[in-house]
């Protein structure tokens, strides 16, 4: 069998080129540019193509299907060359789908908590010793790469992304999986420029739960008022509702255990106990017991860039964290003020994201960094260029955030009063879906300590 990949290097098309050629599938891929750490693992496997750009005569009659990725544009040759062949031509959700129809489709939706939520079910299910097959948005400790596609696993555990399959196909990703065991950890305004008003946004998660297979299970956040609407609103009455709050749980000595039973835990913050709950009612779908959760969830550290910890000392530590929607800062926030209450919090958020540099999206931060005790917020107006948007002033973003917030446009004057600072009794949480510019998030940590 041979499978061709338009934009190889996508961070989840890359992945999905590895877990292909795993099964001894012949993978051969094209892009206009691949950076790290895509770029070294394809190198491994092989899979990197000798020259950048599009290629039309590498489409050939021969191929039994085509995967497209959003990076590729309508008019890409090599796309036109396939559809003008009559190939097979999938998105790389769709390809999923295909691959994973005779297994228990665990899908996990929701405007933030997904990647967490999908490692939680695959790090207790490795543990547990049940094999599944799966598709992750963040590289997970112990798992060599972010999807797995097998011959023998009958489970399989996909992060449901809500933003838009491929170019030609305008439909959100997690309306491809039909789920078995759907979860929806909360729903929050997001990806504006697909979906341009909250109530077009959430209508997504009404068709995501029509899509679930008859019979199947929906567990969803219950704290959520808009999850509980569209969960309770349904009319379905051939599925299962399993809905959840936050567990009973306390913090001591800077660790958060779970109360009934006692089990210590290496996380910590109201939304990842949330998201621990709704793990935990996935894999009891798969015969997993709660005493048997409880054990694998106690060695559990997290995904990558989720409040991951960089470094600490003895009264200091510095996280960082993938946050830049509004209620993933406020939630990352809320967290670090309940693990460390007395000690005093400099939070660092990065405007990144197409939305949350788009003026109309603006407001809705008010107030989400109220709970640290220095709150700098860095935006960049290159970024700002390249995603074709008009010009922001820092008084607008100040404004926008209410509250004593600092606003940077230049990462480097930002990192220079972060270093000025006193760090005793101090933490420091970094948080962007970007890099601040490329901060060296360790070098900055062993400078302040």
């Amino acid at each position: 069998m041979k499978v061709h990949f338009i934009a190889i290097g996508g961070s989840a098309m890359h992945n999905l080129a590895i877990a292909l050629c795993q099964k001894n599938i012949v993978v051969t891929g094209s892009d206009d540019e691949i950076f790290d750490p895509a770029k070294s693992r394809l190198e491994r496997y092989g899979l990197l193509p000798q020259e950048f750009g599009w290629h039309p005569e590498r489409i050939t009659p021969d191929l039994d299907a085509v995967v497209v990725g959003m990076h590729a544009r309508v008019d890409n040759p090599e796309l036109l060359r396939a559809q003008e062949l009559g190939l097979k031509i999938y998105s790389y959700p769709e390809y999923l789908y295909e691959q994973s129809k005779d297994k228990k489709r665990i899908v996990v939706g929701g405007s933030h908590g997904k990647t967490t939520t999908t490692a939680m079910i695959l790090h207790v299910l490795a543990y547990c010793g049940i094999e599944a097959d799966y598709m992750v948005g963040a590289q997970l400790k112990g798992f060599d790469v972010m999807v797995r596609l097998s011959h023998t696993a009958m489970v399989m555990v996909i992060e449901g992304d809500e933003y838009l399959t491929s170019p030609i196909d305008r439909r959100p990703k997690f309306h491809l999986y039909h789920p078995d065991v759907a979860i929806i950890t909360g729903i929050e305004w997001d990806h504006i420029n697909v979906f341009p008003t909250f109530d077009i946004y959430s209508e997504q998660f009404v068709k995501f739960i029509d899509l679930i297979e008859p019979g199947g299970t929906l567990i969803y956040c219950d704290e959520d008022a808009e999850v509980h609407r569209v969960a309770t609103e349904n009319g379905r009455a051939d599925i299962q509702r399993l809905p959840y709050r936050c567990p009973e749980h306390e913090v001591v000595d800077g660790v958060t255990y779970l109360a009934h039973p006692q089990v210590p835990l290496r996380i910590f913050g109201h939304h990842n106990l949330l998201n621990l709950t709704a793990a935990r009612l996935a894999c009891r779908q798969v015969g997993v017991t709660d005493a048997q959760f409880d054990e694998a969830i106690a060695t559990f550290e997290g995904a990558s860039k989720r409040l991951e910890l960089v470094k600490k000392s003895g009264d200091c530590a510095v996280y960082k964290d993938f946050a830049h929607a509004p209620s993933k800062l406020r939630a990352t926030i809320h967290a670090m003020r309940e693990q460390y209450p007395d000690r005093r919090l400099v939070a660092c958020m990065e405007l990144h994201t197409f939305s949350s540099l788009t003026q109309e999206f603006l407001k809705q931060y008010k107030g989400t960094m109220d709970e640290a005790d220095v709150r700098f917020v860095y935006f960049s107006r290159h970024a700002l260029q390249l995603k074709k948007l008009p010009d922001l002033h820092p008084d607008e973003v100040k404004a926008a955030f209410g509250g004593n917030v600092e606003v940077f446009t230049d990462s480097a004057a930002m990192v220079a009063k972060v270093k000025a600072m006193p760090w005793r009794n101090a933490n420091l949480l970094m948080m962007s879906s970007g890099n601040f510019d490329g901060i060296a998030f360790a070098a900055l940590a062993d400078e302040i300590m």
